[in-house]
């Protein structure tokens, strides 16, 4: 593509202009988040949690039509219900974290289903869940813009505890159990949050993209904490800017065009980066030094 062709599409026309909004501020939002799932070994709660939102969708959709508040309420109550009941399943019983959240991943998926094929409708809340960020309008931009915000300033505010419980949650856990239990609840309401403000974007199967290529992609290159989170920022920013171009030069939905481009620096990195497949099968040899 040429550098016209690459502007053009966000020159003139406003409705690529807001798509373009929103989707760098839920990257913005959401790679801090992807990051640190990815250290807590949490990468596949994403998408469970991303099928845990789906009944309250559906069922805010089928009460209160295309309503983004209700559909922000539904969806946000259905993923800390899940969340919690996870985090409370792990904790007090002899259940890890990955069965927990599988078992509860079921029950969610299993209730939407039976939700989205109620009344007969099921075809409309199917394209609900893909996402229609093109359609996007400015109550959505100040939600997603909202949920961005809160994210970084609670980030920013438990920096020290979130990053001791990625790395030593058993020592955290053990001198300072409500602190503990804070940090990970907390953690999985802002989970749920950016899930919430990705489904109105690019969909609610297609959310957890946003949240884990970006961040796969930026441990493959880098080792430290700081620079994996402005990498998977740059990397999600990116990615979301490209696959809105294709989608409007090609005609091509724009929720899987944003899910697509994320994912090719990540196969490419796969192989490439430093810690890829290629690099760490064939290690550069070091000079013998005198």
């Amino acid at each position: 593509m040429t550098l016209p062709q690459l502007l053009t599409p966000f020159a003139d026309y406003d409705f690529m202009r807001r798509a373009l909004a929103g989707a760098l501020m839920l990257t913005l939002g959401a790679t801090p988040v992807g990051v640190f799932l990815m250290l807590r070994r949490m990468s596949l709660m994403a998408d469970a949690m991303s099928h845990a939102v789906l009944p309250g969708v559906a069922a805010a959709y089928f009460f209160s039509g295309l309503s983004l508040g209700a559909m922000t309420l539904g969806g946000l109550t259905a993923g800390v219900l899940v969340a919690i009941a996870t985090g409370w399943a792990a904790r007090h019983s002899v259940l890890f974290e990955d069965t927990a959240m599988g078992t509860f991943q079921i029950l969610s998926l299993t209730a939407g289903i039976l939700l989205m094929t109620a009344h007969g409708r099921p075809v409309d809340v199917l394209q609900l869940l893909f996402g229609s960020i093109l359609a996007i309008d400015r109550d959505t931009l100040a939600l997603i813009a909202l949920v961005a915000s809160t994210t970084l300033v609670l980030l920013a505010l438990g920096w020290r505890i979130l990053v001791l419980e990625c790395f030593d949650a058993p020592f955290l856990r053990r001198h300072s159990p409500r602190l503990s239990a804070l940090a990970h609840y907390g953690f999985l309401v802002l989970v749920v949050l950016n899930l919430v403000a990705a489904f109105h974007a690019i969909g609610t199967l297609l959310a957890i993209s946003v949240l884990i290529l970006p961040a796969a992609t930026a441990r493959l290159w880098v080792n430290g904490l700081g620079k994996a989170l402005v990498l998977a920022a740059g990397c999600g920013a990116l990615g979301s800017y490209l696959g809105l171009v294709a989608s409007f030069r090609w005609d091509l939905p724009a929720g899987p065009a944003i899910a697509l481009a994320l994912a090719l620096p990540y196969l490419v990195s796969l192989f490439l980066a430093p810690h890829g497949f290629l690099r760490q099968r064939h290690p550069r040899k070091r000079h013998l030094e005198n």
